[in-house]
């Protein structure tokens, strides 16, 4: 009985907050319902007992991926209200194929065995030698380094691909507009408030990652917003892409992982093994690097090509 009572109000309060979103006259308004619907789904998921994926959707859903459309709002004019709505027509038959996938969903939800295949128990039997508590990060960063490494090369060149779309006249230059700030205003405000919370706890979202729900994805996309919010308030400024601080924080994370991946063929069984006894060290070393370059790259990828001349 208590659970229905916990249910019943998120189930009527996500459906609602959907709606809201997408009744929304202005696009701040809709991103405001978008956040809510994020911090609903993310009560949902503790609900459903799924905390790694409670933990992602608060951090990529409510928290980094509202911060990437505040962005896209303010430099279409997120003041401005929403353009003329759509024909009746196509209104009434988006609403049928959502409704119909909607079910869709729903039949095959309930398709499913009632005993899911797992291999949560041979991956646990397996984790003792990493000194890892968390079996998702064993499995990213042991069972699966491979993958994960490669995932790490790819944010390095979605970075370098976004830059190259700028023009030969514009390299080198700073990324993005520059955005005037409000001092008064509720941007300024929130960005200069949540920024020194939002660090501690995407530093502690990655720490953590190795016994319990987190990592370097998710601390790292905090850390991220939590650069971008204070950029489009104009109280700061992106560096100059040629700043070979930037660089080597972007490339940071993968050149550790390949480092450590090497030694392993000196000190370990081949590439991407840890020694008896520093596997859990190694892993953490991993992950801090790891954070750093997710925060740098997912905020340059945000902040787009280079526009204009870097602040003296």
């Amino acid at each position: 009985m208590t659970g229905w009572m916990l249910d019943l109000p998120l189930a009527l309060g996500l459906f609602g907050a959907g709606a809201a979103t997408l009744a929304a006259r202005s696009l701040f308004g809709a991103v405001l319902g978008f956040i809510s619907t994020g911090l609903i789904a993310t009560l949902v998921w503790v609900r459903l007992e799924a905390p790694d994926v409670a933990l992602t959707e608060a951090v990529i859903g409510a928290a980094a991926t509202s911060v990437i459309i505040l962005y896209v709002a303010s430099r279409i004019g997120g003041g401005a209200a929403a353009p003329a709505p759509p024909h009746i027509a196509l209104r009434i038959l988006a609403a049928i194929l959502s409704a119909l996938l909607a079910v869709l969903l729903a039949l095959a939800l309930l398709a499913l065995p009632e005993q899911a295949p797992s291999l949560a128990g041979p991956v646990l039997e397996r984790i003792a030698p990493t000194g890892l508590g968390n079996p998702v990060t064993a499995v990213l960063m042991a069972h699966r380094a491979i993958d994960t490494l490669l995932e790490s090369a790819v944010l390095v060149f979605a970075v370098f691909a976004i830059w190259s779309m700028a023009p030969d006249r514009r390299w080198g230059r700073a990324p993005g507009p520059a955005f005037v700030a409000e001092p008064h205003g509720p941007l300024a405000f929130l960005a200069r408030v949540l920024p020194p919370i939002g660090i501690v706890i995407g530093i502690y979202i990655a720490w953590v990652g190795a016994d319990a729900p987190g990592g370097k994805f998710q601390g790292g996309a905090v850390l991220a917003a939590m650069w971008v919010l204070p950029w489009i308030a104009g109280l700061i400024a992106p560096p100059s892409i040629s700043d070979m601080r930037l660089r080597l924080a972007i490339a940071a994370g993968p050149l550790v992982f390949l480092m450590v991946g090497l030694a392993g063929f000196v000190w370990a069984e081949g590439f991407l093994a840890y020694p008896p006894g520093f596997a859990k060290l190694l892993i953490l070393l991993i992950e801090t690097a790891m954070t750093l370059s997710v925060a740098v790259a997912m905020a340059c990828m945000i902040a787009g090509p280079p526009e204009r001349r870097p602040q003296p």
